[in-house]
């Protein structure tokens, strides 16, 4: 900011959240109606001063005066320190903060972008790099949707997946503040905000909740509770049963499927007992399975299996009647699994 804006605000105003954003509008003399105009330009990735042939009649001069320095607070919410295209059509992208923590951010191909929700994770997941690091803070409501922004500048829009870094449940109050506003002055459909999780209680109660309520995605990776609680050493013991009638009840409230992903790992949970597992767990749910194969992560003993061997199953579930989805994971020929670019930066 400028300083004759910082001699305006409250440095403790926490601008990394959406409703420190409103309140530094608000300081300026803003009214309801000149911060859903601004909002909406921003999370829209428009120009603060887009009707400039109105502003001069609809904006406060204070607000006016200020529009330069207000570009400027948006815009360091999230600044791009690095990128690297994927021969897939993806692109990983590592963006700086406020304070200079980095987080990772997805540009997927056919419109669509996975947002990260913290610096590193709690959960642990022992085939991630992301989980190595432990978690370092969370990310506020605003920079998640500063992910969003700067993925509209370079192409468009119509999906956000809450997958990258960090565990979205575990930032509940800032992840949906984030969904809120893209659902909303955002203009992005609620089935195309999807929320992913590893399962968590809170996120079951709170989702249904919100005036806008995202498709959900649930972190599934085996039938076996044993072998769950050792791949998400420090995910909430849910057995796996309840867990898909935990968003079996969502996706009949929201008339959405959910997404259940499964890390597909060699030797681990690609056997013909996790086939059965999943069978008896998922057929007649509104449940697509999402069969991705382990993005491989040095240092870690975990393989990928061949991707005839995952062809395979992928039809063999839907053939016994499971609507399953073989995915690649995006930026495999630039080692881009979540943490992994972060990891990188850290110790160049």
């Amino acid at each position: 900011m400028n300083t004759c804006l910082e001699s305006k605000v409250d440095p403790s105003i926490p601008v990394e959240r959406i409703e420190g954003l409103r309140i530094l509008l608000r300081s300026l003399g803003a009214k309801p109606e000149h911060e859903k105009l601004i909002l909406r330009a921003w999370v829209s990735a428009q120009p603060l001063d887009r009707c400039k042939h109105q502003s001069e009649h609809y904006f406060p001069s204070s607000i006016r005066e200020h529009l330069g320095a207000l570009t400027e607070t948006f815009q360091s919410l999230g600044r791009l320190h690095s990128e690297y295209p994927s021969e897939d059509g993806s692109s990983r992208l590592l963006l700086k903060l406020r304070d200079s923590q980095l987080v990772e951010t997805v540009l997927l191909p056919r419109d669509g972008v996975c947002v990260s929700s913290q610096v590193g994770c709690a959960v642990g997941c022992a085939f991630c790099m992301t989980g190595r690091s432990g978690l370092i803070r969370q990310l506020g409501s605003a920079e998640i949707v500063a992910q969003v922004v700067l993925a509209r500048t370079k192409q468009k829009i119509r999906k956000v997946v809450f997958m990258g870094m960090g565990e979205p449940s575990h930032n509940l109050n800032n992840v949906l503040e984030a969904i809120d506003l893209l659902g909303t002055e955002g203009a992005i459909a609620h089935k195309q905000l999807v929320f992913s999780t590893v399962g968590d209680r809170r996120a079951f109660e709170r989702l249904p909740q919100g005036r806008v309520k995202p498709a959900l995605a649930l972190s599934l990776h085996t039938t076996r509770s044993e072998l769950r609680a050792k791949l998400l050493p420090r995910a909430p013991r849910i057995e796996p049963a309840e867990l898909v009638e935990l968003a079996e009840h969502y996706a009949r409230a929201t008339t959405y499927p959910v997404q259940y992903q499964w890390t597909l790992i060699e030797g681990l949970n690609d056997g013909e007992d996790e086939i059965e597992g999943i069978v008896k767990l998922l057929k007649g749910k509104r449940a697509i399975l999402n069969l991705i194969p382990y993005n491989t992560v040095e240092d870690l003993s975990f393989k990928r299996p061949t991707w005839e061997r995952a062809a395979a199953l992928a039809r063999t579930l839907h053939q016994r009647g499971i609507l399953t989805k073989l995915r690649r994971s995006a930026g495999q020929d630039v080692d881009g699994g979540c943490g992994q670019l972060r990891a990188r930066a850290e110790v160049s």
